[in-house]
């Protein structure tokens, strides 16, 4: 739906007065890192009353999923009032109400390939932030080449019987469901018989292992299913799988999109509202006219990747998708984020390696990103065939 001018501004007038009201002052901070994110689920502790009032009165107005239907727990924003409400929320520097996997991937899934059973069912507890889910993807013989997975989903009548493994499942261990891709049929070609199931992670027979990384924390795990008896059904109209049972490889691959976008997006969110000058600046060490114009570079970079995100997503928003320019998006927000870390510490010298401040953390962290959510090498090689038309 395209606004007139006089509509838009109107628009701007109301979000911008429902944030002045609603926004504690303590979410103002722009604030990005891991102790400020909120993500919600059963077992959530909140770090603050602010943090919890945020997420409450988002919610309540569907700004936690502005973009999602209002029946399904969004706000039911167009594309032009989406860009309208995030340079409002830059404009007072408010942090995100919730972050979670069910926002950036499993609900864009469902909204595509779910029921509408499975959209009342699982998105409103999504979007109020009450469900934390995980992504069963990766198993230790099957990374790159995901289709290669061997996580065995059994046909018992009334239940799927599941048993196999999985790895660098991010957060297992605080999630409450997780959504996973597991082989209903090993007799079929290894992109066929290929099941995306919803499984309670409470459930008999689920266990997890944290792996930990160089940088002292244990945000991927080891996920183990030992004969867990997952229902067909959770209820009339509310089947386990998502999409057709043996076609769980089409919704994969939707997903994929979005995750490398949501990874793509953290070079623009790794310092919050605030540029990487004045980052650098805080640490004194702009005097130095390599590092300053290193990060000048650095920022122009940004602002056309931002750009580009946004050119993406009026794509999408007018029915063309994205696809396999998602791969781009996710390299060069890879290389952009991983870019800014190094800044960010050549910036502080001895000082970044304080572990306490998080620098450090941060800038070890980010070379994951270069494997997360495919490899930078398959990134690349999507481009070259998919993209470029270039010869195998």
């Amino acid at each position: 739906m395209v606004q007139d001018k006089d509509e838009l501004a109107q628009f701007r007038a109301d979000i911008r007065a429902w944030l002045d009201q609603n926004c504690p002052q303590e979410m103002r901070d722009g604030a990005v890192g891991e102790d400020s994110i909120c993500w919600g689920g059963k077992n959530w502790n909140f770090t603050s009353e602010a943090q919890k009032t945020w997420l409450d009165r988002c919610a309540a107005a569907g700004y936690t999923v502005p973009t999602w239907p209002q029946e399904y727990g969004g706000a039911g924003l167009n594309r032009d009032q989406e860009k309208i409400f995030h340079e409002e929320m830059g404009r007072i520097n408010a942090r995100r109400p919730l972050q979670s996997f069910g926002i950036w991937m499993l609900g864009p899934a469902l909204l595509h390939f779910g029921t509408h059973e499975q959209k009342l069912h699982y998105l409103p507890p999504i979007a109020r932030g009450e469900i934390r889910w995980c992504q069963g993807y990766s198993e230790p013989g099957a990374g790159s080449d995901l289709a290669s997975l061997q996580t065995k989903c059994e046909d018992r009548g009334d239940h799927w019987l599941v048993n196999g493994q999985k790895i660098w499942t991010s957060y297992a261990d605080k999630a409450d469901w997780i959504f996973a891709l597991v082989r209903t049929d090993r007799e079929a070609p290894k992109h066929r018989g290929i099941s995306f199931v919803l499984i309670d992670m409470e459930a008999e027979g689920v266990s997890t292992r944290p792996i930990r990384l160089i940088s002292g924390a244990s945000p991927f795990c080891e996920t183990f299913f030992d004969d867990v008896k997952v229902p067909k059904s959770y209820g009339a109209g509310i089947p386990a799988q998502v999409g057709e049972v043996n076609r769980g490889w089409d919704v994969a691959k939707y997903l994929l999109t979005h995750e490398r976008e949501m990874i793509s997006g953290s070079a623009m969110l790794a310092g919050g509202a605030r540029s990487l000058g004045a980052i650098l600046a805080e640490g004194g060490n702009l005097d130095d006219p390599i590092l300053r114009a290193d990060a000048m570079r650095a920022e122009v970079d940004d602002l056309a990747f931002g750009l580009t995100l946004e050119r993406y997503k009026d794509q999408s928003e007018a029915g063309q998708g994205t696809g396999d320019a998602s791969a781009m998006l996710k390299y060069m927000g890879t290389e952009l984020n991983k870019t800014r870390q190094e800044l960010i510490m050549a910036g502080a010298g001895s000082d970044a390696l304080d572990w306490a401040d998080g620098r450090a953390p941060q800038w070890l962290r980010s070379k994951a990103n270069s494997i997360e959510g495919g490899t930078s090498e398959v990134m690349l090689s999507i481009l070259s065939r998919r993209v470029l038309g270039l010869p195998g």
